[in-house]
């Protein structure tokens, strides 16, 4: 598995797969051609399908155009074999040849592959790449989630986990005091302020509630428009961990250094999901988005309040299962609806995970692993229509 700092990414929405992977696929390909004439870019699959509501092409011009004229060809009923996000890039030289055709996917996370033979272009710095191993090794050092953490990245990702908090923190507050409309042309008004503002008014127990949505709102707002966010794992799930830590930070007074051991336990169930399974909606669907962000938000409450190591695991199983088959069906291809408000249910859902595993021994029938199992098998079960295509589900709804 690699490092957090490639799971939690500092960029901006509204997509880490279809709009910062294939950003940063363009960047590696002008590095290499820095001599083009002209670039043509052939988008794949669901990157076709709803590149344009996700701004693929916005993103691949704004690195390629400056150095020459771009051609982008849209494929969407073409899937490559690798991964349903599959992009070509090709360079054309003076002598109008074609020049060295890359094929690479984004698989997910803001992150690339060029195929099955070479999956990930970074070094693994995790020994452990599964949640029975970790838990063995907790038990027998007598430590935690975010000590193994630290023994694989080093002392310096607490750094990198404090600019992502930042960042996170940032995203919240923008998004409560933000106003309008989200561009698109669903014409959906924001609603964090809103909410945020009414939770206000509400007893204890409904203000909580209503705060938490508050704040997924906010961020994946700010990510809709193209705001300065984390993927938590992806940018169309980036709402849910930011939302529960932001709240129990706020109102609950934990320090800053819980809420990075927090952080660094989340990144690592969404590590274990992205090395065994899939982030990415175009792969697996929403599960592998919004019910991954809830698996890290459970295990982060989980540990915040004092959990055991094996109900910590157990937040982090019950917040995926869950969310088990929750397909990827974005209306417009936009990351509006129902995108937004599954954030705010996720970050909800997520305390309420950690709160039933808390009243646990942490013991249960159905492990962790074995959910991701199910759920990488779910996701691939599921006709391509219902993954990130805007073909089936809610996204046949008429706008």
């Amino acid at each position: 598995m690699n490092s957090l700092r490639e799971l939690y990414r500092i960029g901006i929405g509204p997509s880490s797969s279809h709009t910062m992977g294939p950003q940063a696929a363009a960047a590696i390909y002008l590095q290499r051609h820095p001599e083009a004439t002209r670039f043509e870019v052939t988008l794949y699959g669901s990157l076709a399908a709803t590149g344009k509501g996700h701004m693929t092409d916005v993103a691949i011009l704004s690195v390629l155009e400056p150095k020459a004229p771009v051609i982008i060809h849209w494929e969407p009923t073409i899937f490559l074999s690798f991964h349903p996000n599959g992009m070509k890039f090709c360079c054309i030289d003076k002598a109008e040849q074609p020049v060295d055709e890359w094929i690479c996917y984004s698989i997910g996370g803001g992150a690339l592959s060029e195929g099955e033979e070479h999956k990930s272009t970074n070094a693994s710095i995790y020994d452990l790449t599964t949640m029975k191993d970790i838990i063995h090794w907790c038990q027998q050092s007598g430590r935690t989630f975010w000590e193994y953490v630290e023994r694989c990245e080093g002392k310096d990702i607490w750094d990198y986990l404090r600019q992502v908090w930042q960042v996170m923190q940032e995203a919240v507050e923008r998004g409560i005091d933000h106003e309008g409309v989200l561009p698109g042309p669903l014409g959906l008004q924001r609603k964090a302020p809103i909410y945020y503002t009414k939770s206000k008014g509400y007893k204890a127990n409904l203000q909580s509630s209503g705060l938490v949505y508050a704040y997924a709102l906010a961020v994946s707002e700010e990510n809709a428009s193209g705001g300065r966010i984390v993927t938590a794992p992806t940018c169309g799930s980036c709402g849910v961990l930011p939302a529960v830590l932001y709240h129990l930070g706020h109102n609950h007074a934990f320090s800053e250094e819980r809420i990075l051991h927090a952080l660094a336990t989340a990144g690592l169930i969404g590590n274990l999901v992205k090395f065994n399974a899939s982030i990415s909606g175009a792969d697996v669907g929403c599960q592998g988005e919004v019910g991954v962000a809830c698996a890290m938000a459970s295990a982060a409450a989980c540990q915040l309040f004092g959990g055991s190591v094996a109900q910590i695991e157990y937040a982090a199983e019950m917040g995926l299962e869950h969310h088990l088959g929750m397909t990827c069906d974005p209306v417009c291809g936009l990351v509006q609806i129902p995108c937004i408000e599954r954030n705010a249910f996720a970050a909800a859902r997520a305390l309420d995970a950690n709160f039933y595993a808390s009243l646990s021994d942490g013991q249960h029938r159905v492990s962790f692993d074995r959910i991701v199992r199910v759920m990488k098998q779910t996701g691939h079960d599921l006709p391509s229509l219902y993954k990130e295509t805007s073909e089936g589900g809610l996204a046949k709804i008429q706008h």
